[in-house]
């Protein structure tokens, strides 16, 4: 297991609480300009003169880090005898094949922890490691990415960010980063526990928990609801089901989970353990029941998939009959899922001791037992192939949201001062810019899934 890299955390070594070697530490400094000359961009990735960084495309071999001989985790590395030298607040550990993981799929992984009050990249490093980048927002839940549009949900507000890969090749190191999202647009929606969030077209949906409804954004509203469960009578700030997770098929909305079928305030919380349900907008009806605090429905592979989160599990759903299978459990409380080839990539929170997760049973087992992180899963097997494991000040994970074709993004925000010289034009007024302020910027190579989603109609 190795220490990751953090842009934010104190790197110190970590000793290992089991008998395996403990984990290395390194550290990555902050990043800074690397040149005061400002940026200019438009659609087709033209920018200010300076050096070009395209990242490297992927190799195309095939998936490293599968589960060994003997069905155990890779070996934990680093240096003999390391011990805890001081708070490391933002520390996380790792098995050893997760940054080649990333690195041979070509991705890297967003994961927002609205307890942490972060937006965590977890990004493949040139020592085979896992580069943990953080960026502060507030309460960060959903993450909606689309190509070079993303959208984060926070406690007030939807942010959108466009990907400006001029941007991309003047951060430091030079021709490291291979994505640079900016802020382009923040939409204040005031309290509505925002959940999960698409993009559908040019238009994001997201669910507002809250007021237990699908919303799209306004220009004069704070949201424009949508859709409702018919079994909530009225439009009420009141989380009547705790409506959280959406699910695509065929690039509309088709499946959502809830963790109650109630009308009253907060009426889920009666019973938690196995009163989850799955619902199939095509047929406007509940499809699954019994299930334990449900999140992230998704139709992958020709699957519908469900995290059973109060168990810990990953499971598919009968679209006929509503049988749960489970198909993996995992050592936390499920939330936040994505998919790219035979790989799962599973968010768990540790929970905390409070009522909200009383009574299930992944609160049951003991604290030092249960785990925040990412877990990877092989859903043809089933098992767990690799991990990354949050220590300390992050507890709980919400989005966990693939990135194809980006092993090294990054996410600015409106504080950082690269943005005072950054500007993004459309190619018409770029064209009225002197050739010597513009050089064409290449997009890195794109990634073929090797198992793509599945299109084929549900039945």
């Amino acid at each position: 297991m190795n220490q990751s890299e953090s842009n934010e955390s104190s790197e110190q070594p970590l000793a290992a609480a089991e008998p395996m070697t403990p984990p290395a530490a390194s550290g990555e400094p902050a990043q800074t300009p690397a040149s005061a000359v400002p940026a200019l961009a438009g659609p087709a990735g033209s920018a200010l003169a300076g050096p070009a960084g395209a990242a490297a495309g992927p190799t195309g071999q095939p998936l490293a880090g599968s589960m060994p001989s003997g069905g155990r985790l890779p070996a934990l590395a680093g240096p003999a005898g390391a011990a805890l030298a001081g708070p490391a607040p933002m520390r996380s550990v790792h098995t050893s094949n997760f940054g080649q993981i990333l690195r041979e799929l070509g991705i890297s992984l967003f994961v927002s922890t609205y307890q942490a009050g972060k937006l965590v990249i977890l990004r493949p490093n040139d020592e085979g490691g896992v580069n943990t980048h953080f960026r502060g927002f507030r309460k960060p839940m959903g993450v909606a990415l689309a190509g070079d549009r993303m959208a984060i949900g926070t406690g007030l507000a939807i942010q959108e960010f466009h990907n400006a890969p001029a941007v991309a090749a003047k951060l430091d190191p030079p021709g490291k980063h291979d994505a640079c999202f900016l802020p382009r647009i923040t939409h204040i929606t005031g309290d509505i526990q925002i959940h999960e969030m698409n993009w559908i077209g040019d238009e994001l949906w997201f669910i507002n928990t809250r007021f237990s409804c699908l919303c799209t954004r306004s220009t004069l509203y704070s949201f424009v609801p949508r859709w409702r469960p018919w079994f909530v009578s009225e439009l009420a700030p009141e989380d009547r089901c705790h409506l959280n997770g959406m699910g695509l098929f065929n690039n509309q909305i088709r499946f959502l989970t809830a963790l109650g079928e109630t009308d009253k305030p907060g009426g889920w919380r009666d019973n938690k353990k196995s009163g989850g349900i799955l619902i199939d907008l095509a047929v406007n009806k509940i499809i699954a029941r019994g299930l334990s605090m449900p999140h992230s429905p998704r139709w992958y592979a020709g699957k519908l998939w469900v995290l059973n989160s109060g168990d810990g599990g990953i499971g598919t759903i009968d679209l006929a009959t509503g049988a749960y299978t489970e198909v993996a459990r995992c050592p936390g409380f499920t939330r936040g899922l994505d998919f790219f080839g035979p790989l799962a990539f599973i968010g768990l929170s540790q929970i905390r001791e409070s009522a909200v997760f009383s009574g299930i049973a992944i609160a049951d087992v003991p604290l030092s037992e249960r785990c925040c992180g990412v877990w990877v899963v092989n859903i043809q097997t089933g098992q767990t192939i690799a991990y990354l494991k949050f220590e300390d000040a992050v507890q709980e994970v919400f989005a966990v949201t693939v990135a194809p074709n980006k092993r090294y993004p990054d996410v600015i925000d409106e504080h950082d001062e690269r943005i005072n010289g950054s500007f993004i034009l459309p190619d018409e007024a770029l064209a009225q810019v002197s050739a010597a302020l513009r050089d064409p910027v290449k997009p890195p190579a794109p990634v073929a899934p090797p198992l793509p989603p599945a299109r084929e109609a549900a039945k």
